[in-house]
């Protein structure tokens, strides 16, 4: 998972994702984030925003007792798509509903008390982690029927991926080399 240091990529990128915010107040000339340049935002108007504007918007309170904007969930932590991890998590393409999927998911638990999510995305990630072990090791298994699961690895898990293919290839080389001795 990625950290949260200034200088770190995934974070960044991960704070780069779309979240569905909505405006708790009229604000005078933001309304070119929904396209209305020059306009206001109206208090109700539901924007997505990447994820470090919307935070900084939830957390903003500029009249006594209200934030700027609330946010919710994304779409790729919906209800269906949690339905879908506890069902059988392998079976889902991560990467096509966010390519840093299990950071965002940090990232949003850290803003929202969802303690049901958090034990589903660590049973998730604990299950492909699994697979994604047992594919690294297998010489052929990125290349044969599990190469569709590879495909769907959000960054975090291609990291884990490229890491024990490494050492599995490793391991090998110096077997290799200690079995001619």
């Amino acid at each position: 998972m990625a950290s949260n240091s200034y200088y770190d990529i995934d974070a960044i990128l991960t704070d780069a994702q779309k979240v569905p915010c909505t405006f708790e107040l009229t604000v005078p000339g933001l309304g070119y984030l929904d396209g209305n340049a020059g306009q206001d935002m109206k208090q109700g108007t539901k924007v997505e925003l990447p994820l470090w504007l919307g935070e900084m918007l939830a957390v903003s309170s500029p009249a006594a007792g209200f934030s700027m904007a609330t946010l919710d969930l994304p779409a790729a932590l919906s209800a269906r798509v949690v339905n879908a991890l506890k069902a059988d998590s392998c079976t889902v393409d991560l990467r096509a509903l966010a390519p840093h999927f299990f950071t965002l998911g940090a990232r949003m638990l850290e803003l929202f008390e969802e303690e049901e999510m958090g034990e589903i995305l660590s049973e998730s990630f604990k299950a492909r982690a699994k697979v994604i072990a047992d594919q690294a090791h297998n010489p052929r298994g990125a290349l044969g029927e599990g190469a569709d699961f590879l495909r769907g690895l959000d960054e975090s898990e291609r990291q884990l991926f490229r890491a024990a293919h490494d050492s599995a290839k490793a391991v090998r080389l110096w077997m290799a080399e200690n079995k001619t001795k």
